[in-house]
């Protein structure tokens, strides 16, 4: 690319294109798993049901619109309706194999189908207790003492004494210099790798499998815009000196 002819944004999007299109190609797409008891008729229904959503986004006129709205809507509640189903035979199923071995004396067995039958559990509620410390049982005891607790919290008398606390002030030595080739390498390294691809789709493993391409790439984009500003859509340079500014400005 020459660079006093393309933007930021035109260097940007050449750099995202560029991972997403090679993750898509070594990797390919991410393949939803759905719950183990969704039968394959509701999946066929799901499809529909997407189908259906992506042809209102396709339809220009009002009239087809609204038709194609209540062809979803419709659509949706077929697919509410057998996921219900679905999971009700599948509770049935559990608890029948739990019985079963109950009766058996399969410990192993009933141990699993029960845990996969409790599904997540909560955590414990904790105990409401009153101002001695002595733990509430009855419901109602309970929410007196909540009452009796948020007004002691918000009625309580303004201080006599308010603390001084010192103004900050506005212009804080912030450098507003592209980042180093290091600092680039150190963000790099503290992304997540467990974290999900944000907007632009960029997984944290695609920026660390050539750190250093990465580091090139990023310094160069980076190196364009001088002086903070939005450097391109996803990526931006700004200091709370800039903000502040930008919020006189339009006070005035």
């Amino acid at each position: 690319m020459n660079e006093e002819e393309t933007t930021i944004e035109d260097n940007w999007k050449g750099i995202k294109e560029a991972l997403t299109s090679t993750c898509q190609e070594v990797l390919g797409l991410k393949k939803y798993h759905h719950k183990e008891w969704i039968s394959t008729e509701t999946l066929d229904k799901i499809k529909e049901r997407k189908n259906k959503k992506t042809a209102i986004n396709n339809i220009r006129t009002r009239a087809e619109k609204v038709q194609a709205q209540a062809e979803y809507i419709e659509a949706n509640k077929h697919v509410k309706k057998s996921i219900r189903a679905d999971k009700k035979k599948y509770v049935e199923e559990l608890t029948t194999m739990v019985e079963k071995a109950a009766r058996e004396g399969n410990m192993k067995q009933l141990y699993d189908t029960t845990k996969k039958l409790a599904g997540k559990c909560s955590k414990p509620e904790r105990p409401v207790k009153d101002k001695e410390g002595r733990s509430i049982t009855e419901i109602q005891q309970q929410r007196n003492r909540w009452v009796e607790y948020f007004e002691e919290l918000l009625n309580r008398p303004a201080s006599m004494n308010p603390p001084d606390i010192e103004a900050a002030h506005t212009d804080l030595p912030i450098s507003v210099n592209p980042p180093t080739m290091e600092e680039i390498r150190m963000a790099i390294r503290q992304i997540k790798r467990v974290e999900a691809a944000r907007l632009d789709n960029i997984p944290a493993e695609a920026l660390e499998l050539d750190i250093e391409v990465t580091i090139n790439m990023l310094y160069l984009l980076f190196k364009k815009n001088l002086g903070g500003g939005t450097s391109a859509n996803g990526l931006e340079r700004r200091t709370p000196h800039q903000d502040s500014k930008e919020r006189r400005s339009e006070q005035m």
